[in-house]
């Protein structure tokens, strides 16, 4: 049985009446494109059924629950780091980064941030770190979704289209064989992270 995230990190916010948000992002393992973050601050009043972390349920769901969040969340944000800069001050600083501006982008100034994840750097809102919070938090699996969904939109928009001999629609970046053929056929592109492929290239060419 699919276990879906509940709201006990929630509540003792929630039960005085603070916002609270729901950090998560997209997008750390990829060889091209951007990380990705996202902010949600639910409405405890208006639950939306169905979230669950990005990852455990199908795109199909996890669009119909990106307008559902849209739609009847208080406020949602995201945030881009861009491969180029990912690469000046590497993935884990680039995720932290992209979870700040989502936060910074947010109409409304949160109480406490409940971010994804063991790590996070000083910041001048309180926030609790949490390991899986995309399976445990309601808010941080929100997250997770709008920032999945965002970032794959963008791939499809933005990447194929500029792109098209990649394949960024089919993969998303990510390090699939018919990515690292594609990468060996016609070199790589603007929007690859040279730092991810100094390793991995040379490393999946010699299973070619």
């Amino acid at each position: 049985m699919l276990t879906a995230p509940g709201n006990q990190y929630e509540d003792k916010y929630w039960l005085n009446n603070q916002i609270v948000a729901g950090i998560d992002e997209a997008g750390r393992g990829p060889l091209a494109g951007p990380v990705v973050a996202a902010a949600v601050v639910l409405d405890k009043n208006c639950p939306i059924i169905g979230i669950n972390d990005s990852k455990k349920i199908t795109e199909k769901k996890r669009k119909k629950l990106f307008e559902e969040i849209y739609r009847y969340a208080l406020d949602v944000s995201t945030g881009f780091v861009y491969p180029e800069e990912i690469d000046d001050i590497n993935i884990l600083q680039a995720s932290v980064k992209a979870m700040k501006l989502a936060v910074e982008g947010l109409r409304m100034v949160p109480s406490h941030l409940l971010i994804d994840g063991n790590y996070f750097t000083d910041y001048y809102l309180p926030y609790t770190t949490i390991v899986k919070g995309d399976e445990i938090s309601i808010s941080v699996a929100a997250a997770s979704i709008i920032a999945k969904v965002t970032r794959d939109e963008w791939m499809i928009s933005k990447a194929h289209k500029q792109f098209p001999e990649y394949g960024f629609d089919k993969h998303k970046g990510y390090p699939t064989d018919m990515h690292y053929k594609n990468i060996q056929k016609f070199g790589i592109c603007p929007l690859h992270r040279r730092t991810f492929l100094d390793e991995k290239v040379e490393l999946q060419t010699s299973l070619f």
